[in-house]
């Protein structure tokens, strides 16, 4: 490894792509190709209108790890690598991204995004969900321009994230197994664009219909493990570094993996002392936890818990499937990165 000239290269890339450093011609691409990506993506997002000009562009001027981005630039250059097409692509997808934030947002009356006051508490709801509406709506011209298979693909994916939502607003319906509607919430909501950012960059850097396969099923599955591991972090991260409160998910009552998995354990666990402690556990979730106190006693029975460790390995079993999905790919400095990331999205503490 170069370290002069890796360490400028990969000093933004998310965790898990530092590997990219060992192939210096490669991470100057990458890093050129992603530096047009965000000047294509701020250009997309300008107006004459100085409401809308700045409303647009405040989610993408605060930041971001550009996961979606990368993911279609480096999926392309398993084929013949980085183009006009792939970098619009990049931008769309971090486009459909941002608009789902702006929805997000005001749904969970979210105060902060990205280390900023949301879109909704700067402009109100109104705004902030039209905002997310433009965004969309450019989003799909620009998509529209490639052709019509990757329009479909793009109209596919937001269908997917508008019932990822939906069903999770409406939670399990009668009958229906919580676990197993979980898991199909977060396919829809996360695992959805990180597949067609994946697949897309193979598509049009010219990849054959197998490797585009490998590489939507290892998005999917990458993106599910990224939320899972989430759900754990919700809980463990050191409020310091992480700059978040424990336990949020719970006092909001947020049916998310590890309480799942307690609610399960209070039915079937195996023994009836098992079954007892899931159901004490579940009655101080339950209970309210508006008060620092009473969220941490809550947080810290549920860290203590044997679900919290088991939901780390539902997470990691899901990195499993992403790295297991592109196991056929000729090794490559780009397959390493994939593979990297898969594990990195699961070991990360916030």
């Amino acid at each position: 490894m170069t370290e002069s000239a890796a360490d400028p290269l990969t000093a933004k890339l998310p965790a898990g792509f530092d590997v990219l450093a060992d192939d210096v011609a490669l991470a100057t691409e990458v890093a050129e190709a992603l530096t047009q990506v965000e000047e294509d993506l701020l250009g997309s997002l300008a107006s004459a209108d100085e409401l809308v000009n700045a409303s647009a562009r405040y989610l993408a001027q605060a930041g971001g790890k550009r996961v979606r981005p990368l993911l279609t630039v480096l999926t392309s250059m398993l084929g013949d690598g980085v183009d006009d097409r792939v970098r619009r692509v990049a931008a769309v997808m971090e486009m459909t991204h941002l608009a789902t934030l702006y929805h997000d947002d005001v749904m969970d009356s979210a105060p902060v995004r990205r280390g900023a006051p949301a879109a909704h508490q700067v402009w109100g709801n109104s705004v902030a969900i039209l905002t997310g509406d433009l965004i969309l709506a450019r989003a799909s011209r620009l998509m529209s321009e490639l052709g019509v298979q990757a329009s479909e693909i793009q109209a596919q994916t937001f269908e997917r994230l508008v019932m990822g939502q939906l069903h999770e607003t409406v939670g399990p319906q009668e009958g229906e197994d919580a676990y197993a509607h979980y898991l199909r919430v977060i396919g829809d909501k996360t695992g959805s664009l990180v597949a067609a950012a994946s697949r897309l960059g193979a598509h049009f850097g010219g990849c054959s219909a197998e490797t585009i396969a490998m590489l939507a099923s290892y998005g999917e599955a990458v993106g599910v493990a990224f939320q899972l591991a989430d759900d754990v972090i919700d809980l463990t991260a050191d409020p310091e570094s992480s700059g978040k409160t424990p336990g949020t998910d719970l006092r909001e009552g947020v049916a998310t993996l590890p309480v799942l998995l307690l609610r399960q354990q209070a039915q079937n666990a195996d023994s009836v002392q098992e079954q007892q402690e899931a159901a004490r556990l579940l009655a101080m979730i339950d209970a309210d936890l508006s008060s620092d106190e009473a969220l941490a006693q809550a947080v810290a029975a549920v860290v203590a818990h044997p679900v919290t460790e088991q939901s780390w390995q539902v997470a990691h079993s899901w990195a499993e499937r992403a790295k297991d999905a592109i196991a056929e790919l000729p090794e490559s400095t780009v397959k390493s990165a994939l593979l990297s990331f898969a594990d990195a999205v699961v070991e990360r503490e916030g």
